[in-house]
C-alpha cells in the first residue's frame, strides 16, 4: 500500500503534445473499504483483487487488523494490489489496543462508527487535520437514536460532532434497536453506519434519502446473502430468520470512476488527445459525470464489459478531443457524481458557453471547501468563473488557459484538478503539496505520463 512518506511533494504541469494510450485506474475506494471490512466480518478467508493501494483503503484495513482480522497484501498499485483476509466473524471483533486512526478517510470513520457502537468494547477514532473538521452528526445522531454511546467533540458550528469520536460499550444487557430514519442528505456513508449497525440490531434497519446516494453497501450486502429490500431511496435491512453470518469470498474491485473522471478530463482538454480506460466501475448510481458529459456532446464512448465485486458492472471508457457544449448541473445528477465536481468544472472552462453547477453545498465540507479552492483556481488561471452558495457559474472559453501556482489544500481532489488544468495551460502550474493523491490515486503522475504528458514530481 502508499506510504505516507515525509517529504512535501509538488507538481511542475506543461502542456504538451497529444495524450494517447490504453490504462486502468487504481480501484474504486469506495468499494474497496466496503470489501477490506466485509472480509474481515467473514467466516473464513477472503481475496480482493484490484484495491487501490492508496492511504485511505490502508486505514480501513489498518482499523480492521487492531480488531483481530488478518489481513496481508501483494502486488503494486500500477497493476493492482491484493489483499487476503482472514475474517473474524460478526462476533468476533476484540477491542483494539489503542485508539483507531482513520487518516485522512472519511468513509473510513463513519463506516467504523456503525460496527463500533454495536460492540460490547469501546475506542476512540481519531484522523488527520483535515479530517477533524469534517462533520460527524450526521452519524452521530441516528447512531444514538438506536442505542448507540458515541460522541464527538466541539467545532465551529453549534451543535456539531467533530472528530475524535469516542465510542463507549453497550452494556452487557444492552442491543441496538431497530430503527425508522430519514436521512436529511443523501449520503453513502449515513446510510452504510446505519446498515453496519443494523447487521447487529435487535429489530430491522431502515434508512431513507431525498436520492439514491451510491449503493455499494446494499449491493455487497445482497451478494453475501445479508437480507435487504431496496425500494428507490429506501432501504430496509430486517435480520429475523437470518444466521448472521457470510463465508469468504474472492471479489475485483473494479476501477475507479472518480479517478478515470480525472483521466477523461484530460481527454478532452488536450488537443489531439484520444484516451482509452478499461475495467472502469459504472455503477449506476455513480455515472453522474458520465452523463453529464454525454449532456455536453462530449465525445465519450462506453462499451458494457461485465461485472466485478459481487454485483459492480463495469466498462470499457474512450474519450477524444474535440468541442462541446455548456451546460448546467443540479439535483441528483449532483448526488452522483458528487466527487467530480471540481474537475467537471475544469471541464467547463473550455466549454465555450456559460455552464452552472448547483446543489453542491456538501462540498464545503469535504476535505476542503471545494467549491470555493475550485472556482478561486479557475479565476487564477482567466476563466470568468462566479462561486455560489451551493455551485458556481463558468463562462467557459476555447482561449489558452493561465498557467498558475496552486496549493493543493491537503486535497487530493484538488491537486488532480489543478495538474489537469495545467495539461491545458499556457505556461508552468505549479502544484504544491501533492502527496494527499497517494490517499486515492498512487500513481497519478506516473500514469499521465504514460499518456504523454509533461508533469514532473520533485520534493518542495
Amino acid at each position: 500500500m502508499a506510504s505516507t512518506g515525509s517529504e512535501t511533494k509538488r507538481w511542475r504541469v506543461r502542456a504538451s503534445g497529444p495524450l494517447r494510450g490504453q490504462v486502468r485506474v487504481p480501484g474504486d475506494k469506495s468499494i474497496g473499504h466496503r470489501a477490506l471490512l466485509f472480509g474481515a466480518l467473514a467466516e473464513g478467508t477472503s481475496t480482493v483483487r484490484g484495491l487501490s493501494g492508496g492511504l485511505d483503503n490502508a486505514a480501513t484495513a489498518e482499523a480492521m487488523r487492531q480488531m483481530g482480522a488478518r489481513i496481508a497484501f501483494s502486488g503494486e498499485p500500477a497493476t493492482g494490489v491484493t489483499a487476503k483476509i482472514d475474517g473474524v466473524g460478526l462476533d468476533g471483533l476484540k477491542m483494539p489496543s489503542g485508539v483507531i486512526d482513520c487518516g485522512n478517510s472519511g468513509t473510513t470513520m463513519r463506516m467504523l462508527a456503525g460496527v463500533l457502537v454495536a460492540q460490547k468494547f469501546g475506542t476512540r477514532l481519531i484522523g488527520d487535520a483535515s479530517l477533524t473538521r469534517r462533520p460527524m452528526r450526521r452519524i452521530v445522531d441516528p447512531l444514538r437514536a438506536r442505542g448507540g454511546h458515541i460522541a464527538g467533540v466541539k467545532g465551529p458550528k453549534e451543535g456539531e460532532h467533530y472528530p475524535p469520536l469516542s465510542v463507549a460499550p453497550l452494556l452487557p444487557d444492552e442491543k441496538l434497536t431497530g430503527i425508522e430514519y430519514q436521512s436529511p442528505i443523501a449520503s453513502a456513508q449515513v446510510k452504510s453506519a446505519l446498515l453496519l449497525s443494523g447487521l447487529w440490531a435487535d429489530g430491522p434497519t431502515a434508512v431513507a434519502e431525498p436520492t439514491l446516494s451510491r449503493d455499494h453497501t446494499e449491493r455487497m450486502m445482497l451478494a453475501l446473502g445479508v437480507p435487504l429490500q431496496t425500494m428507490g431511496p429506501m432501504v430496509v435491512l430486517d435480520p429475523e430468520e437470518w444466521d448472521r453470518r457470510w463465508d469468504g469470498f474472492e471479489w475485483d474491485v473494479p476501477g475507479d470512476i472518480s479517478g478515470a473522471a480525472f483521466i477523461m478530463a484530460a481527454g478532452l482538454l488536450v488537443p489531439g488527445s484520444e484516451i482509452v480506460i478499461d475495467n472502469v466501475g459504472t455503477n449506476p448510481t455513480r455515472t453522474g459525470i458520465l452523463d453529464a458529459l454525454r449532456a455536453m456532446r462530449a465525445p465519450i464512448f462506453i462499451t458494457p464489459r461485465g461485472d466485478a465485486a459481487g454485483m459492480e458492472p463495469i466498462a470499457q471508457v474512450v474519450v477524444r478531443h474535440a468541442p462541446y457544449s455548456p451546460t448546467r448541473l443540479g439535483g441528483e445528477l449532483v448526488t452522483r457524481m458528487i466527487d467530480e465536481v471540481p474537475i467537471f468544472a475544469a471541464i467547463c472552462a473550455r466549454a465555450g458557453g456559460a455552464s452552472e453547477i448547483r446543489d453542491a453545498e456538501e462540498l464545503r465540507v469535504k476535505e476542503s471547501d471545494r467549491l470555493s479552492i475550485t472556482a478561486s483556481m479557475l479565476r487564477d488561471a482567466g476563466v470568468d468563473c462566479v462561486e455560489l452558495r451551493d455551485g458556481m457559474t463558468i463562462h467557459g472559453a476555447t482561449d489558452t488557459l493561465r498557467a498558475t501556482r496552486v496549493t493543493s489544500h491537503g486535497d487530493h481532489r484538488i491537486a488532480m484538478t489543478a495538474a489537469v488544468l495545467g495539461l491545458a495551460s499556457e505556461g508552468e502550474t505549479i502544484v504544491e503539496d501533492v502527496g494527499c493523491v497517494d490517499t486515492s490515486f498512487p500513481g497519478f503522475a506516473e500514469l499521465l505520463r504514460s499518456l504523454g504528458a509533461d508533469i514532473v514530481e520533485e520534493t518542495a
